[in-house]
């Protein structure tokens, strides 16, 4: 008889192919269950392939301009068509993706992540802290995210950190919003009191107990706050405080002389336009299926 799990102190391991049976099984039921958010995890997974590989898969380099090749229609040689530099379509949007991705991530990785612990220590602590916190979320949240990228951006400065510090600083106060009612849920547990009176530290209760029962919720603002971050990016790189040139960026794609070109070439607006379009709604239908996973509310539905 195998015996699971942890059992008199003694640690029990689990066979590697019961590992992956369980993680077949999980995964068949969850594209049966949410075949929306199936198709939204494979469309991202497919443009994080895009990104990492797009070197190899790029037919033309994206920042070289041919004369010749102005405002070209999508065939053959330029899958999307070519810009009125002469720039190939496709392989600028290919390398957009890569930039999308990495301003996505970093903004989420550092505002979520700062955001939802501030919060955590807000609602632990309670008193004085959580006051002094909470008016300086409350101070954010007056502004709109755009808006607050928007200043920041013009504050800072362009380039890539620039843009995901811009970005963070929108998504981190309603990150510390959700985890600080998380966290009030939480310390009112029979395992927070014990650890308590068994003598443990408020940091060490916040880091072995709280931390690893609010992960849910975290990954579930993550993974939604992922399209909006991709959203703010393309934002700010159509208003030209995003991204710098010569980096092809999908916002960027849609500003500047492109609309000048748009009857004459609607192949400037549609693909990148799409891309957009099909990437934030991929993270926020899969964002959708995590949070129908995760919460018990929803779960027997």
């Amino acid at each position: 008889m195998e015996v699971r799990g942890v059992a008199g102190g003694i640690r029990t391991s689990v066979p590697i192919g019961q590992r992956l049976q369980r993680f077949s099984d999980g995964t068949r039921r969850f594209i049966r269950q949410h075949p929306l958010g199936a198709i939204g995890l494979a469309v991202c997974l497919v443009t994080i392939f895009a990104g990492v590989f797009a070197p190899a898969i790029d037919r033309h380099d994206p920042n070289f301009a041919t004369a010749n090749d102005r405002l070209q229609a999508p065939s053959a040689t330029y899958w999307f068509g070519t810009d009125h530099l002469g720039r190939d379509q496709w392989s600028r949007i290919v390398h957009g993706s890569r930039i999308s991705l990495m301003v996505a991530v970093g903004a989420i990785a550092v505002g979520t992540t700062a955001g939802y612990l501030l919060g955590i220590v807000s609602g632990f602590l309670g008193g004085k802290v959580d006051d002094i916190i909470q008016r300086f979320v409350d101070a954010l949240l007056a502004f709109p995210s755009i808006l607050l990228a928007l200043v920041l951006v013009s504050v800072l400065g362009a380039g890539i950190d620039k843009v995901i510090i811009a970005i963070a600083a929108g998504s981190a106060p309603r990150a510390a919003r959700v985890s600080r009612g998380v966290v009030l849920s939480l310390k009112e547990n029979v395992y927070v009191d014990s650890a308590r009176v068994i003598g443990a530290s408020d940091l060490r209760i916040m880091l072995r107990h709280i931390l690893p029962n609010a992960m849910a919720p975290y990954l579930i603002l993550a993974s939604i706050g992922l399209g909006g971050a991709i959203l703010a990016e393309a934002s700010l790189s159509y208003l030209g405080l995003g991204v710098p040139p010569p980096h092809a960026s999908w916002g960027r794609m849609l500003s500047g002389s492109t609309q000048q070109f748009a009857l004459i070439a609607p192949w400037l607006m549609i693909f990148p336009g799409v891309a957009i379009m099909v990437l934030v709604l991929a993270f926020n239908l899969f964002g959708d299926a995590l949070r129908d996973v995760w919460d018990p509310k929803l779960r027997g539905r």
